[in-house]
């Protein structure tokens, strides 16, 4: 990945979608020969020179100061996530660091795990920023088991399974919403650490392997996900839609835990509770595959 070309593409897709009626601009009569708007308008809206914006788009953001930063987003009507996402790729230009303190690595902290496990009720797993799973408690392991294969105990990538295997698709119902999350997620990732080796080759394997993933890349689009309703298939209980909530991990920068739930008297909510007794009935259950004999079985 490269920070230049990053940055050209990125402000260039988000001017692509503002028509000058959306930034309150006169539209003039004639075709125009591009969509959305001209770079001249770019920088009128934001108050500099053309070829000083040309220079920005071109990807030249280090050194631009938090004026001008600011004054670029509002002309282009940046959303939160794409205002952070212009500021770390600023960053990367200027080789400045990443606006997340550096990431600690080492096994997670037992406090951190005995609440992950104490949330007995609700699925939960805590992912880092590549979106590698790196610990569940029981009804989130229940959760992602097809993502899991032959119950194997290994880190696994979230975007690597939705995109390179067979299960990864039957998991996620709502496959392009699912699709576009997961990519504006790696894509943000990327913006906030840019040299993170690990990220960079996760990316290039799915950029090479995936036509899917190569698309929706291209599109340089950037989330939060902080909250919202998320749906799987699972091959035991059905189709669950879960509100989720994810929360960053303030002793472990770049670590979230991420939770999901459902309102009581739902479908979903009973969902989950038979997916509860499926992932009883499978801890019981050794690994020849007979279930343990109960104290009314002996």
């Amino acid at each position: 990945m490269s920070t230049e070309s990053d940055i050209r593409e990125f402000l260039a897709s988000r001017r692509a979608r503002i028509t000058p009626q959306q930034a309150g601009l006169p539209a003039y009569g004639g075709k125009r020969r591009v969509p959305g708007l001209r770079r001249e308008e770019v920088a009128l809206l934001a108050g500099v020179s053309i070829d000083y914006y040309v220079r920005l788009e071109r990807g030249h953001l280090a050194g631009a100061s938090e004026e001008v930063l600011d004054a670029l987003a509002g002309a282009l009507q940046l959303d939160d996530a794409e205002r952070a996402h212009l500021y770390d790729l600023a960053r990367a230009a200027a080789k400045r660091p990443a606006r997340r303190t550096r990431r600690v690595r080492g096994p997670l902290p037992d406090s951190v795990l005995r609440v992950l496990h104490a949330m007995t009720d609700a699925p939960a797993f805590i992912r880092n920023g590549r979106l590698d799973i790196l610990a569940t408690n029981t009804l989130g392991r229940a959760l992602y088991a097809p993502l899991f294969p032959d119950g194997s105990a290994r880190t696994v990538n979230i975007a690597r399974a939705q995109f390179l295997t067979p299960q990864g698709r039957d998991f996620f119902p709502h496959w392009e919403e699912s699709v576009n999350t997961t990519v504006s997620l790696l894509r943000t990732e990327a913006g906030r650490a840019p040299h993170d080796t690990e990220l960079t080759g996760l990316i290039g394997e799915l950029v090479t392997r995936s036509e899917e993933f190569r698309t929706a890349w291209a599109k340089h689009n950037v989330r939060l996900h902080h909250t919202g309703r998320k749906s799987f298939h699972h091959p035991a209980v059905g189709v669950l839609s879960l509100d989720f909530d994810a929360m960053e991990l303030p002793a472990r920068p770049g670590l979230t835990l991420t939770a999901y739930s459902a309102a009581p008297g739902t479908p979903d909510h009973d969902a989950l509770r038979l997916l509860a007794a499926w992932a009883a009935t499978e801890e019981a259950r050794p690994a020849d595959g007979r279930a343990v004999a109960g104290p009314h079985d002996r």
